[in-house]
């Protein structure tokens, strides 16, 4: 497969790095679809994906996924298999020069070396200006290249609607733990890829690094080569074990160790102390729990739900927009993902610490449930029940009699609205913090009209 890649310049060439010398992340790239983990989604058997990398007839894309997640990979498994030409750049270095300059060599493969084809793989695509977008629409309508892009953020956001009309966006996968574990195991065990002669690797090394990378294999390969290269220095001159130690792995993440187990204990105190934390108003100790769950890796979608609920359950009508808040910060997550949401959970959880609280809502709730479980679903008034569907329901007097509340001076209509056999239940008992302090008063005043006693007097607002 031939390889051309761009430098400063629009330079064609590149010395050939040997084999032995590239980074390992760089030698264990998958060379087949067997060796690809974690994106079952999109390469399942049949699928379309699938299909153009097995039949060698790709077609124009874009994957979308974190780093380390395969879109390098699949690329290249796309010429391989298409025996095409395989043209790479990135977006944040490369022009519309060195672009025209991949068009033509293009170009001349078409005519003059026996049609052959081009996949030109554009790294952060996203990073391309609408102008530089534009100038590829072209070569991609009419073939000329097929184009791959690749980008971190979503194209639907970040690519012309021009550009993605031509292409397919496939979105890639953050590797599990289970599927980087993996990929270290098998570098270790590779005598002609992997690590050559490779020490031992403690097992809590391996899980600490196939947890900590986030799903990035290009980074839990690099940890793994170094860690494995300072242990064999380190036999070499006699100053200690040739082992890969958890001390080791922790030394080539620059990270230390976080004993957080997602389906264990610490997910659920973990996230009890942050819900606590930010009920308690201290802002300081939800973001400490907050960053524990996310250096540990969990979730970031677990962690936005809880906020939602937190934004019902213990802020309530203090303060409506804290709803508001949480459920931006959950459409951030998806949107946007990690890393850089973290920084939309961050937001979120100061609001919510700050914001004053009320459970008012969720005891009100709380308590026409048990009213339900203990007497059962009350009978609907006959004023009512619903005349809309079918005339029968009219002719047994449903809706009959109904005082809408429109036709009444502000909206208050006395007519009981609470089924018989619950009359005088009084569920809701606001605060008076934050916004729910006006919700208060204006309950009162709606009690009192209801009840027939009328509105309150005026307030005399004169001054002596």
């Amino acid at each position: 497969m031939e390889q051309l890649f761009e430098t400063e310049g629009g330079a064609r060439a590149r010395t050939p790095v040997p084999a032995a010398e590239r980074p390992l992340a760089v030698r264990m790239r998958p060379a087949s679809l067997e060796e690809v983990v974690g994106q079952g989604h999109v390469l399942a058997e049949g699928s379309a994906l699938r299909r153009a990398i097995e039949e060698g007839r790709p077609h124009s894309m874009v994957l979308y996924g974190p780093p380390g997640a395969g879109k390098t990979t699949i690329a290249r498994l796309l010429a391989a298999n298409a025996d095409a030409a395989f043209e790479e750049a990135s977006a944040v270095e490369a022009g519309r020069a060195q672009v025209r300059e991949v068009l033509a060599r293009a170009e001349e493969r078409r005519h003059g070396d026996g049609g052959r084809g081009t996949i030109f793989f554009l790294d952060e695509i996203h990073r391309f200006n609408k102008a530089q977008q534009d100038a590829l629409l072209p070569a991609v309508e009419e073939g000329l290249v097929t184009l791959v892009g690749a980008t971190t953020e979503n194209p639907y956001f970040e690519v012309n609607s021009a550009l993605l009309s031509r292409t397919q966006v496939y979105e890639l996968r953050g590797l599990a733990d289970e599927h980087v574990r993996a990929l270290l195991e098998r570098a270790l065990a590779d005598p002609e890829r992997g690590i050559a002669d490779p020490p031992a690797v403690d097992e809590e090394a391996l899980d600490f690094l196939a947890a900590r990378s986030g799903g990035d294999a290009r980074a839990a390969l690099a940890a793994l080569e170094l860690a494995a290269a300072n242990a064999t220095a380190r036999t070499a001159e006699g100053t200690g074990t040739a082992e890969v130690t958890l001390a080791d792995a922790e030394d080539a993440m620059q990270r230390k160790a976080i004993l957080y187990d997602k389906g264990g204990d610490q997910h659920y105190d973990t996230i009890s102390a942050w819900i606590k934390a930010t009920r308690g108003s201290d802002p300081d100790a939800s973001l400490l729990y907050l960053a524990t769950m996310l250096e540990g890796g969990e979730d970031p979608r677990f962690i936005a739900r809880r906020m939602v609920i937190l934004a019902s359950e213990d802020v309530g009508n203090a303060d409506p927009q804290a709803l508001e808040v949480a459920v931006a910060a959950a459409h951030a997550v998806e949107h946007v993902g990690m890393p850089e949401c973290a920084h939309n959970l961050a937001q979120a959880a100061v609001y919510l610490a700050l914001a004053p609280k009320s459970n008012a809502s969720y005891r009100a709730l709380a308590a026409a449930r048990a009213w339900v479980r203990e007497h059962g679903a009350p009978a609907v008034p006959n004023h009512m029940r619903s005349a809309v569907h079918g005339g029968e329901r009219r002719e047994l007097g449903h809706g009959a009699g109904y005082d809408n509340a429109h036709d009444r001076p502000g909206a208050l209509s006395e007519q009981a609205l609470m089924p018989e056999e619950a009359a005088g239940e009084r569920f809701l008992e606001l605060t008076d913090r934050g916004a729910e302090r006006e919700l208060s008063e204006r309950l009162e005043e709606i009690r009192r009209v209801r009840s027939g006693a009328g509105p309150a007097p005026a307030k005399d607002d004169t001054s002596a």
